[in-house]
């Protein structure tokens, strides 16, 4: 998974390396104490603390406590507000300002049309990398392909029993503005991913819905590939 290369804007000006790892780390993260940024860090405890104080004054870090049932209370550090901003979002304001006037003026059918038509063409774009890969590597390939375009994306094998399980997790979502208002776009990922993959596809969160990763639950299908 790599940093999304639209991650500077005018918010991130002036950051350094480690502090714009930070927000990233914390954006897949959510929620961690000095500890565990130390180590995916690989700088001291007193180091992180230093860029974390920097972020807190931007606004773009902010510190929770958090009490446990027994012993002292554990502060964690997490991304605020603001500090969306900084992450990709791809055109998906004025896409979705374009998809509320198709289903004011055609209806909801017409939106339907139009994000499976945009399917269609990212379905040749992406199979195009894919076509000659086996089922694992389609899956490592495809998560690939989706961190390029900015949702932070990687793949975990479930299972080490070769059932071909496994799940896809993406830490951001560059057509938020278009999933909050038309599910039909959450869909339509869900079924570009099925088709792709020739695999069976539970969608288990979604940022559209609140949660804080899209995830989905990927099983292997045993007829041919598309």
């Amino acid at each position: 998974m790599s940093i999304p290369r639209n991650f500077q804007n005018n918010i991130a000006d002036g950051l350094s390396e480690p502090k714009k790892k930070l927000l990233y780390y914390l954006k897949i993260m959510q929620q961690a104490g000095l500890e565990e940024l130390a180590n995916v860090m690989k700088i001291s405890r007193m180091a992180v603390h230093k860029h974390l104080a920097a972020l807190q004054k931007r606004g773009l870090v902010e510190s929770v406590e958090i009490r446990g049932h027994v012993g002292r209370p554990r502060m964690l550090y997490q991304l605020t507000t603001r500090s969306k901003t900084l992450f990709p979002r791809s055109y998906s304001a004025i896409a979705s300002y374009a998809l509320d006037f198709i289903e004011r003026n055609m209806g909801k059918e017409s939106v339907q049309k139009v994000l499976h038509e945009r399917q269609n063409e990212i379905v040749d774009q992406y199979y195009k990398r894919l076509k000659d890969l086996d089922f694992d590597k389609r899956v490592k390939e495809l998560a690939k392909i989706r961190d390029e375009e900015g949702y932070m994306a990687e793949s975990r094998k479930e299972s080490k029993r070769g059932n071909g399980k496994y799940v896809l997790l993406e830490y951001n979502c560059p057509i938020i503005h278009i999933a909050e208002k038309h599910w039909e776009a959450c869909l339509a990922g869900t079924e570009l991913f099925e088709k792709l993959l020739d695999a069976d596809i539970d969608t288990t969160h979604r940022a559209a819905k609140g949660d804080l990763v899209c995830r989905f639950a990927i099983k292997e299908r045993k007829e041919g590939y598309l």
